[in-house]
């Protein structure tokens, strides 16, 4: 009996170690998995601030699904103007309807679709669905208004104080001053020389409407306008218009036929002077879009590690970290609009660059 009772208890404790080790595993898998599922949490959030929206939505209560924002129309070219609030869409939840045909909000785009808001893949899982032309006022588009907005009051109320005051700033002039004379004795003159009178209104506008932008992507609304390819695109295209629209003969000369030069270099160096043109202004798009989404890229997800570690030493360094460089990264907003508008006055002085004897 008494070996019974040995046996008894040695097989109890072997049950009782074995249910902690499932319970321990269990425990281990749980954890594997709500972090897996976090950080998934945290890449979709990222992926959403980066991207543009057809509502502007502040933000989200997650455990009711309740959106708070204010939806956009949705402005669609398919076999005619179709105009509607994206508050059919709810989001993405939903098919909307509009004259019998279906569209569907499908990763910001939209897509054609069926009643059932049936999306078809390609072999690389990426939609093959017909879009129709979207000409829609999304959430980057409402940013660029408000600011092209908010510009036009502050240099208005500028030239108001100077015609007030007899030439003197008063107000929000005191502070816009400065920074205007900063791009007109730093910028433009330096770059352009005596010819700079003519680019000074462009110069001014791209410089003050790349860091306006910069600092509301600083802020939580979710708004990323430089960090989009598009925005960067058509701001480069104005400079290389006005680039070579404004060009005198030398510097076409320059580019096509160079003085001083054997004629075999000439017609060897053409190509890579022609090509140039465009790099320049490239190296503008990429450069503005490339490092405005690296700063929000890095700063959000220092601010999701937070949430990952979950510890008295993980979190406060996260936190930190992410304070440091979104100090920074003002900087930073206002560096990206001095090289961009920098490089452009640049390029105005080399198109217009006397021919020298």
């Amino acid at each position: 009996m008494q070996k019974i009772s040995v046996v008894r208890i040695f097989m109890t404790l072997a049950l009782i170690l074995s249910s902690l080790n499932l319970a321990a595993k269990d425990t281990e898998i749980a954890e594997k998995e709500g972090k897996d599922g976090l950080k998934a949490e945290i890449k979709e959030f990222i992926d959403h601030h980066l991207q543009d929206s057809h509502d502007f939505t502040l933000f989200s209560d997650k455990e009711s699904g309740k959106h708070y924002g204010f939806p956009l129309p949705v402005i669609l070219w398919d076999n005619g103007l179709k105009v509607f609030s994206s508050s059919k869409f709810h989001h993405g939840e939903t098919v909307a309807e509009v004259d019998g045909t279906y569209y569907k909000l499908y990763h910001s785009k939209i897509y054609k679709t069926d009643a059932e808001g049936t999306i078809n893949y390609d072999e690389d899982h990426h939609a093959t669905n017909e879009k129709p032309l979207d000409f829609s006022i999304t959430k980057n588009v409402v940013s660029m208004l408000l600011i092209g907005l908010l510009m036009f009051f502050m240099f208005r109320s500028l030239a108001k104080s100077y015609k007030k005051n007899n030439g003197m700033p008063s107000g929000v002039g005191r502070f816009l001053e400065p920074l205007v004379l900063f791009v007109r004795d730093e910028i433009a003159k330096p770059n352009i020389g005596h010819n700079y009178k003519k680019y000074m209104s462009f110069l001014l506008t791209i410089f003050f409407f790349i860091w306006l932008l910069n600092l509301l992507g600083m802020t939580p609304l979710g708004v990323n306008v430089t960090g989009n390819i598009a925005v960067t695109f058509g701001l480069a295209l104005l400079t290389f218009l006005i680039t070579n629209i404004t060009a005198n003969k030398n510097y076409w000369g320059h580019i096509f036929w160079m003085p001083g030069v054997p004629t075999f270099m000439k017609v060897v160096l053409a190509p890579i002077e022609l090509l140039g043109v465009f790099i320049k202004p490239f190296s503008l798009m990429i450069r503005l879009y490339a490092n405005m989404t690296a700063g929000h890229v890095v700063i959000m997800s220092i601010v999701g590690m937070m949430f990952l570690f979950k510890s008295w030493i993980g979190s406060p360094l996260s936190f930190g970290l992410a304070f440091v460089l979104s100090i920074l990264e003002l900087l930073v907003a206002a560096l990206q609009a001095y090289i961009f508008t920098m490089l452009s006055a640049l390029y105005f002085g080399m198109a217009n660059e006397e021919a020298h004897h």
